[in-house]
């Protein structure tokens, strides 16, 4: 298959379970893809604080360097900010994928880091830093009014935090996944375990440290 033929998604969320999940950025992205003749290899899930550095993102990391080993020819994301918290994080992993002469599609936005002819994006840049420092200074004002509600709710008396019992207890967990941890100790990856277990990656990442397996 023509190498820029094959696509990879990339999706990320903020939060594990119920509240959050990639299924409508998955099902658009795959959407876009179909329309424009793109084959769909892997689809790469991150539940992980957008508040994270790249080198902290592992499926991030997983998803740019099978791209690159398997001569991918783009990677769909569903906007910007899913590859980088700041300006520079995304600035760095768009030079990323040039160098190694992957496109970038931001369906958000509706960029790609190299046109249909083949040559680059010279706006996308600008657009990206623009686009970028708008996105900080929402995520600024966010957390200005996230304090300033706690502040005010604790001067109110209000408790704050996790209700009593919320948190599991390791046995709980290791009943929960029982499966991901025999898959794990049976020798499989990361990437299997969460394919055959039917959980994300970084659910298996998790249990994987948590159980120094």
């Amino acid at each position: 298959m023509d190498s820029m033929k094959k696509a990879v998604i990339y999706c990320r969320v903020s939060s594990i379970g119920d509240r959050q999940n990639t299924e409508r950025q998955v099902a658009d992205l795959t959407d876009y893809a179909n329309r424009n003749g793109l084959e769909v290899e892997q689809v790469f899930e991150e539940h992980i604080s957008g508040a994270k550095r790249n080198d902290e993102r592992a499926v991030l990391q997983e998803c740019i360097n099978y791209a690159i080993s398997n001569r991918v020819g783009v990677i769909l994301f569903s906007e910007l900010s899913r590859c980088g918290r700041a300006v520079w994080e995304v600035l760095e992993t768009i030079k990323a994928l040039k160098d190694n002469n992957i496109n970038a599609y931001f369906q958000k936005e509706g960029l790609s880091l190299f046109g249909a002819d083949g040559k680059e994006n010279p706006y996308l840049a600008v657009m990206v830093s623009v686009l970028g420092v708008c996105a900080q200074l929402e995520r600024d004002n966010i957390y200005y009014r996230l304090s300033s509600g706690r502040k005010l709710a604790i001067e109110k008396g209000v408790k704050m935090g996790r209700k009593v019992g919320s948190i599991k207890s390791k046995e709980q967990k290791q009943e929960e996944y029982a499966k991901v941890i025999r898959s794990l100790k049976a020798g499989k990856s990361i990437r299997d375990t969460s394919a055959i277990c039917g959980v994300s990656v970084s659910t298996v990442q998790r249990v994987k440290k948590e159980f120094a397996i």
